[in-house]
């Protein structure tokens, strides 16, 4: 029947095209079912702002997935439908006393940059750097194996000659180890702005390696973002899973669980679709709205109240603009363009972001930005001579007037962050803005619902929402209380942000329960791209 599949996938998330193109190449048949016009959840380009321009609705770097298994040994080959782009000057962040620190991928020269202002500090940032890289295999194995399927992180350490260095410094916040090993507030303040970089604030606990890691990406793999905007990369696991039967359907809202025998077996869709799964199905329906799918007594106490307690954590606050220029700041060889830039006037500003968010209105003063202008770096997104630009600041979604009242402030706000970013690039004129398009945390979740209550990464990423407690204790493997029902996507281990992690480790449990094994598939596949080859 033409509505019937080996697996029924709710959600078309990058985590979800992911997981789907794994299982399409084991031979699982799957149809995955979105319910927006366009694949890709969060990983999607779109003319948001006028014909020709290209934006990225909201995943822009494609920094940490480099590090993943699918990217690094490109598993799912599509290294052969698309590109990245990693650009040589990563990141600018000037300061309102005029100087400015700038990252390069070149890390000699970024080095220098810290010099200018502490010789210690300079020292400081490559030691950092060179300790992480003795120890990010044990973090890499970590994020891209699912929970129970090896040794949990600390375990790992102990092994490891500094492990025990390890073990204090990913208990301690990100501003605890940036305090400690910076002197000048310059350099301190671009370490808390990078550590910050995955929506994940610096002061709190068990954030400690994000001092770290969140540098060493970006200067390994710079600014790194996919040649014609990160719709490429979904894109082609698009491709990916087509190539091997599966289907991708848009405009397709799950709205409901089928469950027959205590077990999951299909959705049902609003239009009044059903699609069946002979084998299994596997949401990235967020959390709090995949409870309401199926009836309470399905999922059992734990599981609701571990939905109850889920939090949100920071929300974004993005303005897509179409421009004529793109932003110009001063740097070592005067002035110019660079792909990113980021503001934080000092270390302590950074401190503060938790305070704003407490109190529930926008702050407009001093405002902590990041511009990302990536046809610097890819002209491909828009017409000759022209740029498009993503102002990305940091508001709360639950607002004193309640959240609908952004609808009535978000222009102002958005007003605001572009005054600031004109202060360092001052050649952002009025006409030089030919259109643009304001999302507030609201927005964002009126956008995707995954997106619940503005939260772009799934919710919060703390020390109660991380690793076996993602998205709650006993369900961290991606086997959801239903039997038959899997998850992935940002609620689910390692987290957020554009990784693959979610959906490689989603498809390595779901594949084992179904008598596959994931290694000697992308084994299987390799062996046969080297047939064909051999062939031609």
């Amino acid at each position: 029947m033409a509505d019937r599949f080996d697996v029924v996938v709710a959600g078309a998330g990058h985590n979800s095209l992911v997981a789907a193109a794994y299982l399409a190449k084991a031979g699982l048949r799957c149809v995955v079912l979105e319910h927006r016009s366009v694949a890709g959840g969060n990983c999607v380009t779109e003319e948001l702002t006028l014909p020709g321009f290209w934006h990225d609705s909201c995943a822009s770097a494609h920094v940490i997935i480099q590090d993943s298994p699918l990217i690094r040994n490109d598993e799912l080959g599509l290294s052969e439908m698309f590109e990245y782009i990693y650009p040589d000057v990563v990141v600018h962040l000037p300061f309102p006393d005029g100087s400015y620190l700038t990252q390069y991928r070149d890390l000699d020269r970024t080095v220098e940059q810290f010099a200018k202002f502490s010789k210690k500090d300079a020292v400081a940032y490559r030691r950092m750097m060179m300790d992480y890289e003795s120890i990010k295999p044990i973090f890499d194995a970590v994020t891209y194996t699912p929970i129970g399927f090896g040794k949990p992180v600390n375990d790992r350490l102990a092994e490891h000659p500094d492990g025990k260095k390890w073990l204090r410094r990913s208990a301690q916040s990100a501003w605890e180890i940036i305090r400690d090993n910076f002197e000048d507030d310059h350099c301190r303040s671009f370490m808390m702005w990078m550590a910050f970089q995955t929506v994940v604030p610096p002061e709190w606990p068990t954030t400690g390696r994000n001092a770290y890691s969140l540098c060493y990406g970006r200067q390994r793999w710079s600014w790194c973002v996919p040649k014609g905007g990160s719709g490429a990369f979904t894109g082609a696991l698009v491709k990916v899973i087509e190539a091997h039967g599966g289907v991708v359907l848009t405009d397709k809202s799950v709205g409901g669980l089928i469950v027959e025998g205590g077990k999951c077996v299909g959705v049902e869709c609003a239009d009044g679709s059903r699609y069946r799964a002979d084998k299994a199905v596997l949401s990235t329906v967020h959390i709090k709205h995949l409870v309401d799918m199926a009836p309470r007594e399905a999922w059992g106490e734990d599981f609701i109240d571990g939905v109850s307690t889920w939090q949100a954590g920071p929300t974004l606050f993005v303005t897509h603009l179409a421009t004529s220029e793109a932003p110009r700041v001063m740097g070592d060889d005067g002035e110019y363009s660079p792909i990113a830039i980021g503001t934080m006037s000092t270390a302590t500003r950074g401190l503060r972001m938790g305070y704003d968010y407490a109190l529930g209105m926008p702050n407009t003063e001093d405002p902590v930005l990041l511009a990302v202008c990536p046809t610097v770096a890819d002209p491909s997104r828009a017409p000759p001579g022209k740029h498009t630009l993503k102002i990305i600041g940091f508001q709360p979604y639950e607002l004193v007037q309640g959240p609908e009242h952004w609808d009535a402030v978000k222009e102002q706000v958005a007003d605001a962050n572009l005054a600031h970013l004109r202060r360092f690039a001052p050649n952002l004129t009025p006409d030089k803005i030919l259109s643009r398009v304001v999302e507030s945390p609201l927005d964002l979740e009126r956008m995707n619902p995954h997106n619940w209550h503005g939260s772009c990464h799934g919710g919060a990423q703390n020390a109660a929402q991380s690793g076996a407690l993602r998205p709650m204790p006993g369900y961290a493997q991606h086997r959801m209380p239903i039997p038959g029902l899997y998850q992935t996507g940002g609620t689910t281990h390692p987290g957020g942000s554009i990784s693959g992690g979610p959906g490689r480790n989603a498809a390595a449990v779901m594949l084992k329960d179904l008598g596959h094994n994931l290694d000697e598939i992308v084994a299987r596949g390799r062996t046969q791209t080297r047939r064909l080859e051999s062939v031609k």
